[in-house]
């Protein structure tokens, strides 16, 4: 499933982000990448030890605990510390690649398996030219460039890229998820059901017998298909 989810930071979270990364100690992206990753990746990357990361990641993830889309369509089990990038100047692209599978956490904080992967844009898609995520689906590639402060979600399983940036600076926030769900299937499945259940709620109430009923068969199928 490939989601757009709108507004996860408000314009004012946005602006402070950007100028809390505007003086933040960028490297080389390649420093931490996979074998077959550093072989495509050309961009920048914020270090995930700062105080500028620490500072804007509770930020992100602020803005993630507000948005009931998100946790409907991803159902979060963990969600792995966001990170930053950037792009632009002559580190400006991200070839086809495939995210690893475990996300191993900082001083052997764990791991994530990376069932879902997402990307919070936090620059003005006006500001500069390029830059489009490209995601690799049944129905052909999907190019994505959103509004600052909006973020999308697909599946980790998907090759997918960033476009050169030719001009200004694109910069947004990554991070991975393991789901409650594991199978994609089974996640878009339960998302449908769930927006549909908020719709017949908005029409006919909780208590409604209908409602009552849908309800059950969507906590039954998430009981039946949970890995937590």
């Amino acid at each position: 499933m490939l989601l757009h989810v709108r507004a996860v930071l408000t314009p004012e979270e946005v602006s402070r982000a950007r100028e809390i990364l505007s003086k933040a100690p960028w490297e080389d992206g390649r420093l931490t990448a996979g074998e077959q990753s550093a072989r495509a990746k050309n961009n920048e990357q914020l270090r995930e030890d700062c105080d500028e990361t620490r500072a804007v990641q509770k930020m992100v993830l602020g803005g993630l605990q507000r948005q009931e889309t998100f946790f409907s369509a991803a159902l979060p089990k963990q969600i792995s510390p966001p990170l930053f990038n950037r792009y632009g100047g002559s580190s400006n692209s991200f070839d086809n690649h495939v995210d690893s599978a475990v996300r191993y956490l900082r001083n052997g904080a764990g791991r994530v398996r990376t069932d879902v992967s997402c990307t919070l844009f936090l620059s003005d898609p006006a500001s500069y030219d390029g830059g489009d995520l490209v995601i690799e689906d049944t129905f052909g590639p999907q190019r994505v460039k959103l509004p600052a402060g909006d973020l999308v979600l697909y599946p980790g399983t998907s090759v997918h890229r960033v476009l050169p940036v030719t001009r200004g600076i694109r910069v947004a926030s990554y991070f991975w998820i393991q789901s409650m769900i594991r199978s994609d299937e089974q996640r878009r499945l339960l998302f449908d059901m769930d927006n549909h259940l908020r719709h017949l709620r908005s029409h006919f109430g909780e208590t409604d017998p209908g409602v009552v009923g849908l309800t059950s068969t969507y906590h039954n199928l998430l009981r039946m298909w949970l890995d937590v």
